[in-house]
């Protein structure tokens, strides 16, 4: 029944997460007690197509409390389409995303909350200080400062999938065409009002983390790929003084004879076409990467596709909504 309050909607992606659901879920349930008065609350699990119990534990909850519903992707579809299927499942007028791991804490949606009521769009939660290896620390530091200089479009510093975003930033955010979503990028780029909160990110509540070196290099690469063009660019920018270049040495091997000199330029025109054989390597590499994605933003396949039958409603799409579409 509405009586009048808004509603938000806190997404919840989850992947064999059994053991962190049950304290997660007391945790954020006992943080958002204090926000009934103000908004109405529903909580969104998606479930990742875990192997473990985590969906029957879900299930547990949502059998017990109203608020709770879930939807189970049909595959494995990744953490960044996980994040997109539950914002853009999610019924209410604002959109939290939080993991369930606590290592970003669930106290904070309350702050989150007033500053959206207050009229923020975007309230981001502004990562200061986490508990890791420090040259994990140092290289995530420096990534998002070099993002945030080659990308095309703003990038928001130490910004997470910790957030909350009015349903009108979600609308325009999720609208893109790429099959490839950078949720945070993707919110960054539509500007709107926002504010980030610093707070330091805590140790895992239980178990062991799913995220390690690779898979952070693999989402950096993809993130660099969604949000900057700069690799193409500086193919071209190399290609202007390598034609004048070219032409220096070509016109002094005609007039250099066979003597050293010319044994000199001859060797340097060598080593010319030697680099520009590897750069004309390395070009065709980038070119070809970035019309792979072109090709699979055009054929639009669904970014994720729900599983009705391991879902808690009978009406959920049983696919989400093709490339270029909204949600």
């Amino acid at each position: 029944m509405n009586d009048g309050r808004k509603l938000l909607t806190i997404v919840c992606p989850v992947m064999n997460e059994e053991k962190s659901v049950p304290l997660f879920y007391e945790r954020l349930v006992k943080a958002v007690a204090p926000l009934e008065e103000k908004v109405r609350i529903e909580l969104l699990f998606i479930n990742n197509r875990s192997v473990d119990s985590t969906l029957e534990i879900v299930r547990g909850i949502a059998a017990k409390d109203p608020r709770v519903r879930y939807l189970t992707l049909s595959r494995n579809y990744g953490y960044q389409a996980a994040i997109t299927c539950g914002m853009q499942n999610a019924r209410g007028d604002a959109i939290a995303n939080i993991d369930v791991d606590c290592e970003d804490p669930p106290e904070m949606i309350p702050r989150f909350v007033d500053r959206w009521l207050s009229g923020v769009d975007i309230v981001y939660g502004l990562r200061d200080k986490r508990e890791e290896f420090f040259l994990m620390h140092l290289g995530r530091k420096l990534f998002y400062r070099v993002m945030h200089r080659i990308a095309d479009h703003e990038i928001v510093l130490d910004m997470a999938e910790f957030f909350l975003v009015d349903k009108r930033v979600r609308d325009v955010a999720l609208s893109t065409r790429s099959t490839f979503p950078f949720v945070r990028g993707q919110v960054g780029f539509v500007g709107f009002r926002r504010e980030g909160i610093p707070y330091k990110r805590e140790r895992r509540i239980v178990g062991k983390t799913h995220y390690n070196l690779i898979g952070a290099a693999r989402f950096g690469f993809s993130g660099v790929l969604t949000s900057s063009t700069l690799a193409l660019r500086l193919l071209a920018y190399w290609g202007f003084p390598l034609v004048p270049l070219n032409m220096v040495l070509a016109l002094a091997m005609l007039f250099a004879g066979d003597g050293p000199s010319g044994a000199r330029i001859e060797r340097c025109l060598l080593a010319l076409v030697a680099f520009e054989l590897g750069w004309a390597m390395l070009a065709f590499g980038f070119i070809g990467i970035y019309l792979a994605r072109v090709y699979k933003d055009s054929i639009a396949l669904p970014l994720y596709v729900v599983d009705t039958a391991l879902s808690s409603e009978s009406n959920v799409p049983p696919v989400s909504p093709g490339a270029g579409k909204g949600p």
